[in-house]
């Protein structure tokens, strides 16, 4: 059974930085992509960045390029996500996900992971 549990999340004045970490268990990590995803009140569930686990291959929204950072640890089965130079637009429910397969999606449609977190607030004040 595949669980994934987020921490980190916090208030941050803008500029500021925080660390969001998912620790996962259960996943077949040579067949997984993992991604952070967000979403603001009355928005829909966006992806900022995405990791092909085993692979190390990323990817980034523009709207976070350059100012975050995925990376995940085989040994702690945990996946980060460092935000750095954050923006009261950055302030949404932060989620981390999982999706597995033969033909493991990579991609940015929230409906094809399967595995999530429950979620953790990330704030930024101006």
């Amino acid at each position: 059974q595949v669980q994934l549990v987020e921490s980190g999340g916090g208030s941050v004045q803008a500029g500021g930085s925080l660390r969001l970490s998912c620790t996962a268990s259960g996943l077949p990590y040579n067949r997984a992509c993992m991604g952070w995803f967000r979403q603001a009140p009355g928005k829909g569930r966006e992806k900022v960045a995405g990791i092909y686990i085993g692979v190390g291959s990323t990817a980034y929204a523009d709207s976070v390029k350059g100012r975050f950072t995925i990376a995940h640890d085989n040994a702690k089965n945990t996946l980060y996500l460092q935000m750095n130079s954050l923006k009261p637009e950055d302030t949404a429910m932060y989620y981390c996900a999982a999706a597995t397969g033969g033909n493991v999606y990579c991609g940015n449609d929230p409906v094809k992971y399967t595995y999530w977190g429950q979620g953790t607030q990330v704030t930024v004040s101006s």
